[in-house]
Parts: C-alpha cells; structure tokens; sequence
C-alpha cells in the first residue's frame, strides 16, 4: 500500500468511526484506553491518528500531543474528540520528535493502514525513551468481524474499510519483539457480530460478557500495552587477586589469674 492509498483509508476509517458499529468500538477503546493511560506518568505524551478518540484524556502528562496525517483534510480536523484541533500534522513513518523524548504513544488503528507499519513502530520505538511506555489499539483478524471481513473482499462489500490489513496478535508481538518493545498487557472486547445499526448491536449486548469469559481471544477489536526494555550497563571493575597470606596470623591470649 502507497503512502496515499494509506492516507486514504485512514481518511475512510475516519468516517466509518462515526457508524453505529464505530461508536461501539470507540467506547470499548475509551475505556481501555482510560484505564491504561491514568498511571502512566512523565512529561511528553502523543497520540498518533484517529482523532474521533481522546487516548489521553484520563493522562496527567503537562505535555499532551495529538498528532494526524501531513494531508489531514478540513473533516479529519473536524473529528477531533471533544472539539480540539490536531497539534501536529506528520508523516507517521517520519516523526519530528528527537530520539528519547516521548513517554508514551498511543497508536490507535494505525498500523493497519499505514503503508509501512514496521517503519512506524521503528520511529515510535525511537522517539520513546528507555521504559517508555506503547498503546496500540488494532482490529482482530481472528474475530467475526475478522471472517466478515474476509468474505467481503471477496464480494466487495466490506464491513470495515477495505485497503486495511489486520494484524493477528501473534505476528504483532513478534515485531514488538524485534524491537525490544515487549508487551505486558492485552485486552480484547467488542464481542458481538458485525451488524450495522445501532438496534441490532445493542440486540447482541449480553455477548460481551460471554465473549470474555468463553472466548477471551475472538473479540473483534483488541488493545496492547508494551514498554520499551533497555538492558543496562553493568560496570566490570578489576579483578584483585586476593592471595592468602602464608605467615600463621597472632592470636590474641587472655590473662591469666
């Protein structure tokens, strides 16, 4: 995918996040990603895309970013959770932040639209400083919505926007991994089929609850939170050889009366 097929998908996502099944997703991510971001602490913190949702919102940080695409449109702008206006306009693969300087990045639906996902963690992981802290929110391929997905490429007519690639659990991992970024938490939510109105997703609610207990693994929309490890230097002094000494050593004797 071309950097402006990505820009227009992110754009097609966008509008989708206004449907009756995107404000379903929206909560369940809202939730989340308030329970999350509340303990974090340090001073800079950035949100990257989707701006329908506020990820730091329940965030103590004094510096708090929310940052969009190079060509975000009057609409995209629009979007904003809670009527704010977008702070930074970037490339997401090229982010003009120094090395080592953000505490945390949420990156909300992301890197399934964007043309090159390993190039934005690799900029993600080298804008966080050491233990800093990744919020990635992503759609389950391995979920209803994932197989309805599927079955709408085929006859296009798709659930979600079609140019996206989901990115299974697993695989994401792995390239967290590869990046010294190794994931500590994981939620998975939004269990009901993938309807289109309001009436039917709300039909489907007591889902939810059997969705986390029954099948913790199939929910359509999943969260992940990893911390950028960094291994220490340890300081090697030098080696003293301590040599036993040979002469007998003076013991003390007590008075004698």
């Amino acid at each position: 995918m071309d950097s402006a097929a990505s820009e227009k998908s992110i754009i097609a996502l966008d509008h989708w996040l206004q449907s009756p099944a995107g404000a379903y997703v929206r909560a369940f991510e809202q939730a989340c990603l308030d329970e999350l971001t509340a303990d974090i602490f340090g001073f800079n913190a950035l949100q990257i895309g989707v701006p329908q949702l506020d990820a730091l919102a329940a965030n103590r940080m004094p510096n708090k970013w929310q940052a969009a695409t190079r060509t975000s449109t009057a609409d995209e702008l629009a979007f904003a959770a809670g009527g704010k206006q977008i702070a930074v306009a970037l490339d997401f693969a090229e982010l003009p932040f120094a090395s080592h300087s953000i505490d945390l990045v949420v990156l909300p639906h992301v890197l399934e639209f964007a043309s090159e996902p390993h190039g934005v963690l690799r900029e993600v992981e080298r804008v966080l400083i050491p233990e800093g802290q990744l919020i990635i929110c992503g759609f389950n391929p391995a979920s209803l919505w994932g197989m309805r997905q599927g079955v709408g490429k085929v006859t296009n007519n798709g659930y979600l926007p079609a140019s996206g690639e989901f990115i299974s659990m697993p695989r994401l991992k792995d390239w967290l991994k590869l990046l010294n970024l190794g994931a500590t938490r994981s939620y998975f939510g939004c269990y009901a089929p993938p309807c289109r109105t309001a009436h039917w997703l709300s039909r489907f609610s007591m889902m939810e609850s059997a969705g986390r207990r029954w099948w913790p693994y199939l929910g359509a929309v999943y969260v992940v939170h990893a911390i950028k490890r960094v291994k220490g230097m340890h300081i090697i002094g030098p080696a003293w050889n301590k040599k036993t000494s040979k002469r007998p050593q003076a013991v003390p004797a007590a008075n004698r009366k």
